[in-house]
């Protein structure tokens, strides 16, 4: 493989080169990408860093310290066990947010480490309140407000049952922020609704403080909402998707450019860098005469003599089997077809064109080579997911390595 870095232990470098592909994550991008997000928010807005679903198949426990190379002193997470391998991870002294799951069994864990937590049943604080009594130390918990999207979060009568337990016991519990989280912030078809939530959202939080209620964070921006949105980027913003280089959607980045100036060159179209590049490596190659088929079954003849080249990776590891016939990865700087099925663990393509290919050259299955670049946009409407939904389903065993 063309890149291992040699400032890796030799034991880590060998058991890399065994793996039939790896991810690159690229701490230039992740910079620059941080610096831009914290541009549009502002100086005194906090970066929360969302490491939820392996960091967006990121894999957290090298995403994290990662991050905190590059700034970062605040993650959010969905589970006590994302939560967990975080804080593993961590170099530096940074805090970690959970935003969903906690279940019983982790609460004195989050308590003693000073993970904060969203509340957003009464039942949970009053498990978080007897919780706290016990291990003595205050738990820092978020209140998250329903405000329209009807997940989760608290309203009405149970909001206020919950602000009276909450000032009840100010020695058992602090109030590190309230949130909600914005149905569809992305999309001009949710502007209504997104509106309505934002309204209802100040007008809680002015309840909250009319109450007397001490609050240190308010937040409820996740990426396409703090782009979208600039009333919503409040204390903190919860940046997913966007720090990994990937715009929620088009219909985000057009409505950036639309109201902060047209970019003036094709650099400046899209200020967000993909952090991530999969690679994996040619396994075999094989003269092929006119007429056969490749592959199982017959979905694919070839209709000349061709070149197929052998790729070690397949739907086990995230490349859909819907890429069989119509998927491209860069073999060279250039681009070759997926030919045939997508096996479990391997594919073909047609380098009939390539007349310079070798076993062992670099195959680009997401990222740039040269000129070329194969964008997870690409490959997800081809496969017909979200480009979340392909990131996240990348296996954890793909081993990541930071470069340059």
């Amino acid at each position: 493989m063309s890149y291992i870095s040699s400032a890796l232990p030799e034991k880590k470098r060998r058991e890399i080169s065994f793996h039939t592909s790896r991810i690159e994550l690229s701490q230039s991008a992740l910079k620059k990408n941080i610096k831009f997000l914290q541009k549009v928010i502002g100086p005194r807005t906090i970066f929360s860093s969302v490491i939820k679903g392996n960091a967006y198949g990121h894999n957290i426990r090298t995403f994290v310290p990662l991050a905190e190379q590059c700034g970062v002193r605040h993650f959010s997470v969905f589970s006590a066990y994302e939560a967990l391998i975080a804080h593993q991870s961590l170099t530096e002294n940074s805090h970690i947010m959970i935003m969903g799951d906690l279940c019983a069994s982790a609460l004195e864990w989050a308590i003693e480490n000073q993970v904060s937590f969203y509340i957003f049943t009464v039942e949970w604080l009053e498990k978080t309140l007897e919780a706290a009594k016990k291990f003595g130390r205050p738990a820092l918990i978020h209140l998250e407000l329903e405000t329209g999207m009807y997940r989760t979060g608290l309203a009405g009568k149970d909001l206020n049952r919950a602000v009276r337990i909450i000032k009840s016991n100010p020695q058992h519990m602090k109030v590190e922020g309230v949130c909600t989280h914005y149905a569809g912030a992305e999309s001009i078809s949710n502007y209504v609704r997104v509106q309505e939530q934002i309204h209802r959202f100040k007008e809680t939080a002015l309840d909250l403080a009319r109450k007397g209620l001490k609050i240190k964070l308010w937040h409820t921006a996740c990426s396409a909402a703090a782009l979208r949105y600039p009333d919503t980027r409040m204390d903190l913003v919860r940046f997913g998707i966007a720090q990994y280089g990937f715009w929620p959607n088009k219909e985000t980045q057009m409505h950036y450019f639309m109201h902060n100036g047209t970019p003036r060159s094709k650099k400046q179209l899209d200020p967000l860098k993909r952090v991530m590049t999969w690679k994996s490596r040619i396994m075999n190659i094989k003269e092929v005469a006119k007429g056969e088929f490749i592959g199982y079954g017959t979905s694919y003849m070839t209709t000349r003599n061709q070149k197929i080249a052998s790729v070690p990776i397949g739907y086990f590891h995230g490349f859909a089997r819907q890429l069989s016939n119509r998927g491209y990865v860069l073999v060279r700087g250039r681009r070759a077809q997926v030919v045939g099925i997508v096996n479990m663990n391997m594919m073909m393509i047609d380098v009939t064109d390539f007349p310079e290919v070798n076993i062992g050259d670099d195959v680009v299955i997401i990222g740039s080579q040269k000129k070329q670049q194969i964008t997870v946009g690409s490959f997800s409407d081809l496969a017909q997911f979200l480009n979340y939904e392909i990131l996240v389903r990348l296996p954890e065993e793909i081993p990541r390595i930071v470069v340059p």
